[in-house]
């Protein structure tokens, strides 16, 4: 599983990311202070660094400049979110750069897209007893494979990297399927349906009245 170290100062953020990125299988680590992360760094490899600017000790630019000597991704996320301090962290290096507050579904996004360009890409969700491996685009509930279609198992990911958020239908159907949504809903609603059933997930996708639907986690 992918190492993800996890840079901020405000405990209740810092957990907000710890708890989500765990859950979706990757193996977090925090630190809350410039100093203890560079001692972490030192001692340790990371696949993925997460890190705020403002921090006591040693700020985010600072440790940028020692992270980027490893060749470690890192991600800015931060409350500076003028268009000069973008500027700034992408030139000295950061991968990529996030702005606070943040949809927790729109950081997952950025984390698997940076450790794609990476080559690190063998992220592994487990929910209610199922494991679900993007890279090989399995899913295992209990120990037995689940035969899911290209588009059921598409459906299952979108779902999942935006679990707890209210997805819209016309957003759902332009990701999965990749064309513009027409206002038919018959396709997704009866691919929602086989996903409850193969994932035994009745209760768990949810049907959000006039939007969508949301996985409740």
């Amino acid at each position: 599983m992918p190492k993800v170290l996890i840079v901020e100062d405000e405990k209740a953020i810092s957990n907000l990311i710890y708890v989500n990125l765990t859950a979706q299988g990757y193996r977090c680590f925090c630190a809350f202070d410039g100093k203890t992360a560079a001692d972490m760094i030192e001692e340790n490899t990371y696949d993925l660094v997460l890190l705020d600017i403002m921090l006591p000790e040693i700020d985010g630019y600072e440790l940028l400049e020692f992270i980027k000597y490893r060749e470690t991704p890192v991600i800015f996320v931060t409350a500076k979110g003028t268009l000069e301090d973008k500027i700034r962290g992408l030139r000295l290096g950061a991968d990529d750069y996030l702005v606070k507050p943040f949809q927790i579904g729109e950081l997952t996004a950025r984390v698997e897209a940076v450790l794609r360009r990476s080559g690190i890409t063998d992220t592994v969700y487990s929910l209610f007893g199922v494991e679900v491996n993007v890279k090989s685009r399995t899913v295992v509930k209990d120990g037995m494979p689940i035969d899911l279609t290209v588009k059921e198992f598409d459906l299952l990911l979108e779902l999942i990297r935006n679990k707890n958020v209210a997805l819209y239908r016309e957003r759902l159907y332009e990701k999965v399927w990749n064309e513009p949504f027409s206002g038919e809903t018959r396709t997704l609603d009866s691919h929602i349906q086989k996903l409850r059933k193969k994932l035994g997930w009745e209760d768990h996708i949810k049907t959000v009245f006039r939007i969508g639907y949301r996985l409740e986690v």
